[in-house]
């Protein structure tokens, strides 16, 4: 049944071990399912509304047990209890004579539900914490031998589940356990609807002092009767009602003060005002808004208000529960209170309570909010709480140590992409009793090109061997993979294949503009080129029209004398090359329209000379 190896021996043969112990992997599954089962399954009345409420009917109704709800598992001819938060007790005296009573019965198998309790001497009422004291450190053997168990229900019997009506079932745990001494069935009477509740009520809780009772029936259901509690709390917060109820208080944040002065977080009270008190507490209120770096909200998800620390109420609450059906504890955050900047500052959630049905009684303007008047003792002389005496010392965790970090870069479309991947130890386990896993692998995944630009991956375990598993996966998946790099490398990281990419269209984009900066630059030669030119091809036009006049001007005078014609000719050509050639000197040969205009300079004497010449021929004729 037992892994023996993972027990810690507390006290000669009593051991207690973890769930992992178990080596039946569906042993605490079963028991948290049934107590959760059961939670939800029972019905929670104080003595006036049990009166009202509980139907006409035949009921077993049973002594309420302050204990601690425990598992009594069977098999293998040894006994062994689970709770719900998965601790495993093995080797006390009440475990030894339940294996003897089933062995006896002829019962291979069973699960059987109950309380681990404590019985006293001198006969006065145990209390649930007595239990958590002795079960987890006890000081002797007497302490031990006072434990014990009792029985209120059958889960399984012969690895079968166990579906009889309760009648059955009581009467198979008091012919089973019948004649056990710390080993019993839960002391049970059967009566007809409220009046016989009632009645056990006033002889058990009223007269005995007890914690309550159970009534069980199968048609007509299961409730717990229990006297109302009464607490003085502090008021911290305040929610305002909506929609019709705009205008009047909806309900009120709680606190307790710790020894050390700090305040926990106790819960909300919405019942118990009439609206003339929810008007004019909710106008009292607004003047006493304060900051705080603590937020809450409320069932109807409306954020409180904090206020500072003035009012001490009353409330009454039919129970207190410290731990989740799963048998988790029950965390609220403890606040303190900055006195010099007026707001509540946040310190570390620990474990408390519920409060079950809390209901507003009245203000005590008798009382002043601190550890006396609003004292934590309130809860715990009700119900076990773990690290009650904790201080503010006490609240200081240790720091993480970081085990691995590598961080990935890639860079896409111009911008760049990282990737960073953490292991860390939080050194917090042991402490915070589940609040902080042991080990985390935190990945971070930035991309500015996504919608949405950050991602996170967060893997916890209490494990080494599994943490390093879940990081190797997150690196291989995201880190050890093409294109990306490790920023602090010495050696210059492949390039990765986008920016290869982008590396090759910018080459082929420089190589482009260098193209057409060559053939820019080459017509820009070429017209320079052409301009420097075009005077010279000025002057080889300029003679030929000069001699195709020349020819005209021979026909035209057959009849003057050829020395004449000669010298015209020679002074022609000795002067219309002298004026080009200066012209072209002048004009900037860059300049294509300058040099137009210069050679229309050019020929227009030309022109004005061929004039003059058709006026001397006239002469002459």
């Amino acid at each position: 049944m037992i892994d023996s190896s993972r027990l810690d021996i507390k006290l000669g043969s009593y051991a207690v071990g973890p769930a992992v112990a178990l080596e039946d992997t569906m042993w605490l599954p079963r028991v948290q399912t049934y107590r959760r089962t059961l939670g939800a399954r029972m019905v929670a009345f104080d003595k006036a509304a049990a009166e009202k409420k509980i139907p006409n009917g035949d009921f077993h109704i049973s002594r309420k047990v302050d204990g601690e709800f425990s598992m009594l598992i069977y098999s293998d001819e040894q006994a062994i209890l689970v709770n719900p938060g998965g601790t495993v007790r093995v080797g006390l005296p009440l475990l030894d004579e339940a294996a003897a009573i089933l062995k006896k019965a002829g019962i291979r198998s069973a699960m059987i539900p109950g309380e681990l309790h404590v019985r006293h001497s001198d006969g006065r009422r145990a209390r649930v914490h007595d239990v958590s004291r002795i079960a987890r450190k006890p000081e002797n053997q007497a302490q031990v031998d006072s434990l014990c168990f009792a029985a209120f229900d059958l889960l399984s019997l012969d690895d079968e589940d166990w579906a009889q009506p309760y009648a059955e079932t009581y009467q198979w745990l008091t012919d089973t356990l019948d004649g056990g001494d710390r080993v019993q069935p839960v002391e049970t009477v059967v009566g007809k609807g409220s009046q016989a509740v009632l009645r056990q009520f006033g002889q058990w809780v009223d007269e005995e002092e007890g914690e309550g009772v159970v009534a069980r029936s199968d048609e007509q259901g299961w409730y717990k009767v229990k006297p109302r509690h009464t607490l003085d709390v502090c008021v911290i917060g305040f929610a305002e009602g909506t929609d019709d109820r705009v205008g009047m208080l909806h309900d009120l944040l709680l606190g307790i003060y710790r020894q050390d002065g700090s305040v926990q977080v106790l819960g909300r009270v919405g019942g118990g005002f009439s609206d003339d008190e929810r008007r004019d507490l909710l106008t009292d209120l607004k003047d006493m808004v304060v900051d705080s770096e603590y937020a809450e909200i409320n069932s109807d998800r409306v954020a409180y208000t904090m206020v500072r620390p003035e009012w001490v109420i009353e409330i009454s609450c039919l129970d207190l529960i410290s731990h989740t059906t799963r048998g988790a504890t029950i965390d609220r955050m403890v606040l303190e209170w900055d006195e010099k900047d007026k707001t509540w500052r946040t310190t570390r959630r620990l474990p408390l309570c519920s409060v079950i049905s809390p209901q507003y009684q009245r203000i005590r303007d008798d009382k002043s909010p601190g550890s006396e008047d609003c004292r934590f003792s309130q809860l715990t002389d009700l119900v076990e709480i773990e690290l009650a005496d904790a201080t503010s010392e006490d609240l200081q965790l240790p720091q993480s140590e970081v085990l691995k970090r590598q961080v990935r870069v890639k860079e896409l479309k111009g911008r760049q992409m990282v990737r960073k991947l953490m292991m860390w130890k939080t050194n917090k386990e042991q402490i915070t009793r589940g609040e902080f896993p042991a080990y985390v692998v935190h990945l971070t995944d930035f991309s500015p090109n996504r919608k949405d630009p950050m991602k996170r991956e967060i893997r916890v375990s209490d494990d080494k061997d599994q943490i390093e598993v879940l990081y190797h996966q997150l690196f291989d998946k995201y880190l050890d993979v093409g294109g990306w790099s490790d920023p602090l490398d010495g050696e210059a990281a492949p390039a990765p294949a986008p920016a290869k990419k982008k590396s090759a269209a910018a080459k082929k984009t420089a190589s482009k503009k260098t193209a057409v900066k060559k053939k820019v630059a080459a017509v820009a030669e070429a017209d320079s080129s052409a301009s420097e030119e075009k005077p010279e091809s000025t002057k080889k036009k300029a003679p030929a029209k000069k001699a195709a006049s020349k020819k005209k001007a021979a026909t035209a005078k057959k009849k003057s004398t050829t020395v004449k014609k000669k010298a015209a000719a020679t002074k022609k050509k000795a002067s219309a090359p002298a004026k080009k050639k200066t012209a072209a000197k002048k004009k900037p040969p860059a300049k294509k329209a300058p040099a137009k205009k210069a050679s229309a300079k050019k020929k227009a004497p030309t022109k004005k000379k061929s004039a003059s010449k058709k006026a001397a021929k006239k002469k002459a004729k």
